[in-house]
């Protein structure tokens, strides 16, 4: 009898959930739309790397599997590419956004009212002028007979044709011009964030400015720094309008970085197939830094 009574006082079993088999259906429209828009381009590319596709010239398009990437792998031009895309992300993206956007964000939390809204209001203009405006913008500031040139022969100092002489640098710089708001941006968010009594504990124990920001505020802000890493260098990557206006590649290949060595050897002569696989190899590079990136903040957690 005392059996029975536990058994009736026991508390029932909690009632499984029903499936519901169709949950999943308002996905559905989003994900056919990116399947038939992102993933059928994709793939129609991922096909063209393995082909000799020509826009003229050939009457017919054969399979020619790894041709093309063992073409770029021996191009002397290709190698050069790499090597000024690396210079060029390394210059522009993780040296000079990101160095020149933490200062500037540093620089405004301690500046007045007036001083952050003009500051900003210049720095975020240049991010919102198309790449192509400020490519001639920075056409006519780095040219023989430009802003830069007539500022250095007012001040009696040597001038030189900037986009001959040191054309990697000069697109470096342009690039630096225009993307820094974004990460001055991201920064400003970052250390807005920030509890003041950390640093006003730190300056009562007498730390000073430098041991504050390298002991403090980076640690605190490094998954920022991470995140905006990433992005710029992704970004940077696939910068193409801005090179193209101020020297198309040149002269000769000694700006030719590799969104720019695609656009040449697929269009202006015309190697669809051979462009498409060094699209695919910049793509990888991509997905190399983001790996990177990934696992050292992964690693930082």
């Amino acid at each position: 009898m005392a059996t029975a009574t536990k058994v009736a006082a026991a508390p029932a079993a909690p009632a499984r959930p029903r499936r519901r088999p169709l949950r999943w259906l308002p996905l559905a429209p989003a994900t056919v739309l990116l399947l038939l828009f992102l993933g059928g381009p994709i793939g129609y590319c991922v096909y063209i790397a393995f082909t000799n596709m020509q826009l003229t010239g050939a009457a017919t398009t054969d399979f020619v599997g790894l041709d093309n990437f063992q073409r770029a792998f021996e191009d002397d031009n290709f190698r050069n590419a790499v090597i000024l895309t690396l210079v060029f992300t390394l210059l522009s993206s993780l040296i000079g956004q990101n160095t020149l956007g933490l200062a500037l964000a540093t620089a405004m939390q301690r500046a007045s009212k007036p001083v952050r809204t003009i500051t900003g209001s210049i720095v975020i203009a240049a991010w919102v002028v198309p790449e192509i405006v400020a490519g001639f913008l920075l056409y006519a500031f780095f040219r023989r007979e430009g802003t830069l040139n007539a500022i250095l022969d007012w001040l009696h100092l040597p001038s030189q044709n900037w986009l001959y002489t040191l054309p990697i640098l000069a697109v470096s710089f342009a690039n630096v011009w225009r993307g820094t708001a974004f990460s001055m941006l991201v920064y400003s968010a970052a250390l807005s964030e920030i509890p003041k009594e950390i640093n006003e504990a730190a300056e009562v124990d007498g730390a000073s400015g430098p041991r504050r920001f390298w002991h403090i505020t980076l640690p605190m802000i490094r998954r920022s720094i991470g995140t905006n890493l990433m992005l710029n260098t992704l970004q940077t990557l696939s910068v193409f309008g801005l090179i193209w206006a101020m020297t198309r590649g040149g002269p000769g290949n000694r700006s030719q970085t590799l969104p720019v060595f695609m656009y040449d050897q697929a269009f202006n002569k015309s190697l669809i197939g051979y462009g498409t696989a060094v699209a695919l190899l910049l793509l990888l590079v991509g997905a190399v830094f983001s790996l990177v990136y990934l696992r050292l903040m992964r690693d930082e957690v």
